[in-house]
C-alpha cells in the first residue's frame, strides 16, 4: 500500500475521493474524476443521500459533503493517483450537520474551551485486532457458525503446526509471530499518511496484534483511528489475510480493546499532574471520577462499548475491566494510571472501550464525562472507585440493553455536543442490533439444553 501526504498540488491526481463517516464510525467514499474537481466543488462540496449513512430520514436526507484538504493524502493504486480527504457534512441550509461525527467531536472541543479547564485534549489510542488466514461465518434458520484459521496454530488446517500456545503470544518475535509483515507495512503506510505511531507488537493471544498510535488532539484523533483501521484492513487484504477489530472473536481467549490514554492541556501544559493520589491533580481526579461515574451508569459505555460483542469481552479473567475502578499500574482497572511515568507526567488510560465504537462519539462522550466530573467536583475516592483488596462493588452493566437504558437516563452531560435526536437514534439502532443477537440461539445453548 503506497500512501503519501497531500502536497497541495492537484496536478497528477486522477481522482478525488471524498471520505464521509457513517453513524457507526465507518468510512465511505465517493470518487470524482480530476476534470470534475473545481474550486466550486472544493469549497462547496457535493450533495449526497445521508439516509444511507444512518443519520437522516429519507424525506430530509439531502446533505452536502465538503472536503477538508488539510486531511488529504494520496494513494497510488493500480496505476492511479487518488487524493483522499475527509469531509465535513453540512445541511442544505449551509449549517454544520449536528449529528455528524466530526461535528460532534468539534463541539466537544468547544465545550472544553468554554469550560475554562483547558484548550486541548490529547488522546493516545491503542488498536488491538486479530489477523486470520481464513475466516468464514454464516447464519440461517437451520445453522449458525463461525470458523477462523491462523498459521499460529488455530483451525483444522493448522492443528499440527508449531505453535506457542493460545495465550502466550505477548511480544513474540518471528518466526513465532507470523504477522510482523502486516504490522510493518501498515505502520509504514500510516506514517506516510501523517498518522503518528508509537510502536506495534504481537498481543497476548495467538493471532492478536496491536498498533499503538501516539498522542494527538481529539479534534484529529477520530480521523486518525478511522484511517488507521482502513489501512490495516487494506494491507491485510493485499497479503491474503482477514482482520477483525471485534472485541471477542473467539471463545475463551483474550478480547481486543481500544484503550485510550488521555490528558487535558491548558496553555500547552497538562492539567492532570499534581500532588493528589497517584500523582494526579484535583482536576485529574475529578475528571477520572466523571468518566467512571458515567461509565457506571451505562451512559458512556453506550458509546465506548456499543455492541453485543463488547460484553463478551467485559468478563472477569481476561484483563478486561468489569467495574468502575482506578488504580496505578493495574490492567484490571477501568482507569489505569501508568506506573512508569515520572513526576509531573500523570495521565489516565481508559481501558474499557473497544473498536466497535464510533471513535468520534466515544472520545467526545468521554471528554464530556470528564468535564462533568470537574464541574461537579467529584472525588473518585469518596465515590468508592479506588481499588482496594475488597471485591469491587461498582460493577458495570453487563449487556447492551442495560447500557442503552443508562444512556436514556443519563444524557444531560452530553448535550453540549450530542443532539437528542442523535442520542435517540443511537439507542433505537443499537436496540435493534441487540434484539437481533439476543433472539438467536448459540451452540453452547445446544450443548446445555438440547
Amino acid at each position: 500500500m503506497k500512501l503519501s501526504k497531500y502536497s497541495g498540488d492537484l496536478s497528477g491526481i486522477d481522482y478525488l475521493s471524498l471520505l464521509v463517516i457513517d453513524i457507526n464510525g465507518a468510512v465511505r467514499s465517493v470518487s470524482l474524476p480530476r476534470a470534475y474537481v473545481s474550486d466550486k466543488v472544493l469549497k462547496g462540496g457535493i450533495g449526497f443521500d445521508a439516509s444511507n449513512f444512518g443519520y437522516a430520514q429519507v424525506h430530509k436526507s439531502d446533505m452536502v459533503a465538503v472536503p477538508d484538504l488539510s486531511t488529504g493524502f494520496v494513494e497510488e493504486k493500480d496505476g492511479f493517483r487518488i487524493l483522499h480527504a475527509f469531509c465535513d457534512v453540512w445541511t442544505t441550509d449551509g449549517e454544520p450537520f449536528d449529528q455528524y461525527p466530526r461535528t460532534v467531536a468539534r463541539k466537544a472541543m468547544d465545550a472544553l474551551r468554554s469550560s475554562g479547564v483547558g484548550d486541548d485534549a490529547k488522546m493516545l489510542v491503542e488498536l488491538e485486532f486479530y489477523a486470520f488466514d481464513d475466516a468464514r461465518y454464516s447464519t440461517t434458520a437451520g445453522h449458525s457458525y463461525y470458523y477462523v484459521e491462523s498459521a499460529e496454530g488455530i483451525g483444522d488446517d493448522y492443528a499440527d503446526a508449531p505453535r506457542f500456545g493460545i495465550s502466550k503470544g505477548y511480544h513474540r518475535l518471528a518466526p513465532d509471530d507470523r504477522y510482523g509483515q502486516l504490522r510493518n507495512e501498515a505502520v509504514r503506510a500510516m506514517e506516510a499518511a501523517g498518522i503518528p505511531v508509537k510502536y506495534h507488537h504481537h498481543e497476548v493471544a495467538a493471532s492478536q496484534l496491536e498498533i499503538e498510535l501516539n498522542f494527538i488532539s481529539l479534534a484529529s484523533a477520530g480521523d486518525a483511528v478511522v484511517l488507521a483501521k482502513w489501512i490495516v484492513r487494506s494491507v491485510a487484504e493485499e497479503l491474503g489475510l482477514f482482520v477483525t477489530f471485534m472485541p471477542k472473536p473467539m471463545y475463551k481467549v483474550a478480547g481486543s480493546g481500544m484503550h485510550v490514554h488521555q490528558y487535558v492541556e491548558k496553555d500547552g501544559k497538562s492539567v492532570f499532574p499534581g500532588d493528589g493520589l497517584y500523582g494526579l491533580s484535583g482536576t485529574g481526579l475529578a475528571y477520572t471520577a466523571g468518566v467512571l461515574s458515567h461509565a457506571l451508569s451505562g451512559s458512556l459505555l453506550a458509546w465506548s462499548n456499543p455492541s453485543t460483542n463488547s460484553y463478551r469481552r467485559l468478563v472477569p479473567g481476561y484483563e478486561a475491566p468489569v467495574s468502575a475502578t482506578f488504580a496505578q499500574g493495574s490492567r484490571a482497572a477501568a482507569v489505569r494510571i501508568p506506573g512508569y511515568l515520572k513526576k509531573g507526567e500523570a495521565r489516565i488510560e481508559f481501558r474499557t472501550g473497544d473498536a466497535t465504537a464510533n471513535t468520534y462519539y466515544f472520545l467526545a462522550a468521554m471528554l464530556l464525562a470528564g468535564l462533568d466530573g470537574v464541574a461537579r467536583g467529584l472525588d473518585p475516592v469518596k465515590l468508592g472507585y479506588a481499588v482496594t483488596k475488597e471485591t469491587p462493588k461498582n460493577t458495570f452493566p453487563t449487556g447492551l440493553f442495560h447500557v442503552l437504558s443508562g444512556l436514556k437516563k443519563d444524557c444531560a452531560y452530553l448535550q453540549a455536543a450530542f443532539p437528542m435526536e442523535l442520542i435517540d437514534s443511537w439507542i433505537a439502532m443499537k436496540r435493534q442490533e441487540a434484539e437481533y443477537v439476543y433472539n438467536a440461539p448459540v451452540p453452547q445453548e445446544y450443548e446445555l439444553y438440547f
